[in-house]
């Protein structure tokens, strides 16, 4: 029996944001029957809203997140090793861009099964895209640490990093911890260096301002609070 593909399906930034899923995608989406996600409910969710033609509880869901054991992985792969087609989502966008699913991806190419990645909203280059920034070259760090002394340590070293190899630093925070980290780089930054904040991508609400660091201590600040946010700066 031949093995099934594993597919990469993007999912909506915001609750507004189907549209930006192109067609293609959603209808190849209503063929699949089996899913990996990383959190069940918002991808039924998903999976409603995009009228799959059969009822959801007929649906094979499992989870990946950050709590999986990687011992336990390749059961995920079944489905496919059976036959059938996967469809694996991320709570982040894109799967297996800053998100636990990249597990399930490196063990099907050990596997040698086809990956399938579909286009769809990514966060991170959406931001680095309406930043102005420098996107010939760029790094996405992930969290910061949390402990203020780290943190500062970290922002410090990434603007050396900017700064010699013109490299444009990427980064995400807990959402409810986003005015805090705006104002650490308000207080770390060199006047000169350029912060972008890009805060609820494709949504109505829908963010992004680039000035210096001087420019924003002079400026009224966005209230960051539990709406996702990236930060870049160069």
């Amino acid at each position: 029996m031949a093995n099934g593909k594993l597919f990469l399906i993007p999912t909506p930034l915001g609750e507004e944001s189907y549209t930006t899923l192109p067609h293609f995608v959603l209808e190849n989406v209503k063929k699949l029957r089996y899913f990996v996600v990383e959190r069940a409910k918002t991808a039924r969710q998903f999976l409603k809203s995009v009228q799959m033609p059969v009822p959801l509880q007929d649906l094979n869901v499992e989870e990946l997140n950050e709590h999986t054991a990687e011992k336990d992985i390749l059961a995920l792969l079944a489905p496919v090793l059976a036959g059938h087609d996967l469809g694996l989502m991320s709570e982040a966008g894109c799967p297996a861009v800053a998100d636990p699913g990249a597990m399930l991806v490196r063990l099907a190419h050990q596997k040698g099964l086809q990956v399938v990645p579909y286009v769809g909203p990514s966060s991170i280059l959406l931001a680095l895209m309406g930043s102005g920034l420098h996107g010939q070259s760029f790094a996405f760090v992930g969290y910061l640490p949390v402990t203020p002394p780290e943190r500062k340590k970290m922002l410090q070293n990434l603007e050396r990093n900017a700064k010699n190899y013109h490299q444009t630093q990427l980064f995400i925070e807990t959402p409810y911890r986003n005015n805090a980290m705006l104002a650490d780089l308000l207080a770390t930054l060199s006047p000169q260096t350029m912060l972008c904040v890009a805060s609820q991508l494709t949504t109505a609400e829908e963010l992004i301002k680039t000035k210096t660091i001087a420019e924003w201590k002079r400026a009224e600040l966005p209230d960051l609070n539990k709406k996702p946010t990236i930060f870049l700066f160069l």
